[in-house]
């Protein structure tokens, strides 16, 4: 369980993005409850209207945006400022999964993929950046572990995300130092998106077998990331892309020899093997 720090983010004024349920709906709950002023924005306008009822604050308010829409994306920022009376936090976390390759992917599916995940990421920032501006804030923008290497199977995900990578990197070269703007990279979590790998035992029990914490992240341990990137105690954090997946990249993709060879007692016997190989070839 992740917590709450009160009044963190009191009278600051945030725009979270994909917020009607899974990460963005655990950022924008987050923030709300640290005292930020809130909308929520996302496609889905019932599920938007029982958060807003859920949360029962004037200070929280939903704006029902289709992401594919540009100039709604657009429209929904300025309404936000205008609700908002400004922007210091944008919190890009919108996006779609994909299934399929090059080979097999048609091309409408890979621009939608790519304008939601991607387009919509830049036309958010653009369209929040005179507000940001004003008030030296911050832009968080959800990634994915997608983007930092390739899946079998997902190559426009792997592509959009990768983009918003290195977008976050750019734009937080050209807006500093007035702007912050930072990237998290999510590994597994347990949201709407992901939904269909939970219900695969054999998906997951793979994937957890190479997570070293041994499961998936919570959508509200991905806040948590989230709202550090935020705050100002990340305030000397620019350009950075904060992976969240359980210490799954610092693996190399060599085997688990410890359980494939029985235990720590093989490990130490084969180390030893090969001290005495190497010592042999550096005799005279």
């Amino acid at each position: 369980m992740t917590a709450t720090y009160p009044g963190r983010f009191a009278g600051k004024k945030a725009v979270v993005t994909g917020a009607a349920s899974g990460i963005g709906e655990a950022t924008a709950r987050r923030l709300h409850a640290e005292g930020a002023h809130v909308v929520a924005a996302d496609i889905r306008g019932d599920a938007l209207e029982d958060l807003v009822s859920a949360i029962g604050s004037d200070g929280f308010l939903g704006h029902q945006v289709d992401m594919m829409d540009l100039g709604a994306v657009e429209d929904m920022v300025n309404a936000s400022a205008d609700n908002l009376g400004g922007i210091d936090i944008l919190v890009n976390n919108a996006g779609i999964g994909s299934f399929g390759t090059v080979a097999d992917i048609d091309l409408a599916h890979w621009r939608e993929v790519m304008t939601i995940d991607l387009d919509a990421v830049m036309w958010a920032s653009r369209s929040a950046l005179p507000y940001l501006l004003q008030s030296h804030g911050c832009i968080v923008n959800v990634a994915s572990v997608a983007g930092i290497g390739g899946d079998y199977g997902f190559a426009a995900y792997n592509t959009a995300k990768a983009g918003v990578i290195n977008l976050t990197r750019a734009m937080a070269l050209d807006h500093s130092p007035v702007v912050r703007i930072n990237a998290v990279s999510p590994g597994l979590t347990r949201t709407p998106l992901a939904a269909g790998l939970h219900g695969n035992r054999d998906v997951m029990d793979a994937w957890q077998d190479a997570l070293p914490l041994g499961r998936p992240a919570e959508t509200e341990e991905v806040a948590a990331a989230i709202t550090f990137l935020a705050s100002s105690d990340a305030s000397y954090i620019n350009g950075h892309n904060l992976v969240v997946d359980g210490g799954g990249h610092a693996h190399t993709g060599m085997p688990h020899f410890t359980r494939l060879l029985g235990g720590q007692s093989h490990l130490d016997g084969m180390a030893t093997q090969i001290k005495r190989d190497a010592e042999g070839h550096q005799s005279p």
